[in-house]
């Protein structure tokens, strides 16, 4: 028998405390489970949504759903070679607890997604990344079983479709799959990096030589600085994608500001930092009703108690009509909506 929950409260299962509702939920714990829940002709006509650690969400207050929560568990190495260790982690392991694991057994490779909030199922449908590092640039595959008939299949980092903040399970087979294991490639040969943000100065202040263990303290030092805990005030991380544009809209932004933050990003593109132009439009610290942009970091929406959906939905209008008007640059959510 399934444990189906009905009339299930997912306030405490979003990072951003929003109040919402579904009419069925699952705590996914065995893939036995999901294989029985596809033969289940009862559920077939509810549409499936797929919950993480939620720390990616914007959900609304009734969900009209089964929704499956990810709670498969397990990590361990399968195999190395000269070049790599082979390390799999299941869907519902925490990531942070999964990166902080892979160094304790001397593997590098992730310390730069440090305390990144989530689960290890989520982070490559949004491609998490910080700090230089994507989750792309470690692994190697995964296992993906389909909402329609549960039927698995293995996706190479190739067939994920990689891209900034995106992957696949965001275009063309969003909402199709549930991703029930993740196989990461860690080098042997550790090529640590210390020259995006404040790493470096971190390391400097902590009087620690680069290493893949320091260079995660570094993070998380930073990170908790930076963002708020979303125990204590409601927030789904950095809300916007720091926008890519041609070098020809970077110059004009760049005549009118030259303290503009950017980085290069392909052939004639760069990379704007969205907090920084969502500061200079005047947002940083600013509420529009109960949400609002965080005091110590623009880039991160808050909920200061009570918002709801539609609360966060004005509010990224808002921040993106002005960033636009200012500077001429479309910015982008990065959390998914229900």
């Amino acid at each position: 028998m399934l444990p189906i929950q009905y009339n299930f409260d997912l306030k405490n299962a979003n990072t951003l405390g929003l109040p919402a509702v579904a009419s069925h939920f699952l705590p996914l714990t065995d893939p036995a489970q999901f294989i029985e829940l596809c033969q289940h002709s009862g559920l077939k006509a509810l549409p499936w949504r797929v919950l993480g650690g939620g720390s990616n969400l914007v959900l609304p207050e009734k969900i009209n759903a089964l929704v499956i929560a990810v709670a498969l568990k397990g990590r361990r190495l399968l195999r190395e070679d000269d070049e790599a260790w082979y390390v799999a982690a299941a869907g519902g392991e925490n990531w942070h607890d999964f990166v902080t694991w892979t160094l304790a057994q001397g593997w590098a490779g992730l310390e730069n997604l440090s305390l990144i909030p989530g689960t290890v199922g989520a982070a490559p449908v949004q491609n998490i990344g910080a700090y230089g590092v994507e989750v792309k640039d470690c692994l190697f595959e995964l296992t993906a079983y389909r909402l329609e008939d549960g039927s698995a299949r293995v996706f190479s980092a190739a067939e994920c479709q990689f891209s900034y903040r995106d992957s696949c399970f965001k275009q063309a087979e969003a909402g199709k799959w549930l991703i029930g294991e993740v196989v990461f490639k860690l080098p042997k040969a550790v090529s640590i990096k210390t020259n995006y943000g404040d790493i470096g100065q971190e390391l400097a202040a902590l009087d620690l030589p680069p290493s893949a263990s320091a260079v995660a303290q570094a993070v998380i030092n930073v990170r908790q600085r930076k963002l708020p805990d979303p125990a204590v005030i409601g927030n789904a991380g950095s809300f916007f994608k720091n926008p890519i544009v041609a070098a020809e809209l970077r110059e004009q932004v760049l005549a009118a500001h030259p303290e503009l933050v950017s980085y290069p990003a392909g052939p004639d593109h760069y990379k704007l930092a969205a907090g920084w132009l969502i500061e200079r439009a005047g947002w940083k610290g600013r509420q529009l009703g109960p949400a609002g942009m965080y005091q110590k970091q623009a880039l991160v929406l808050v909920n200061h108690g009570g918002a709801t959906q539609n609360d966060i939905a004005k509010l990224t209008a808002a921040v993106q009509a002005d960033v636009k008007e200012k500077f001429g640059v479309t910015l982008e959510a990065e959390p998914v909506w229900w």
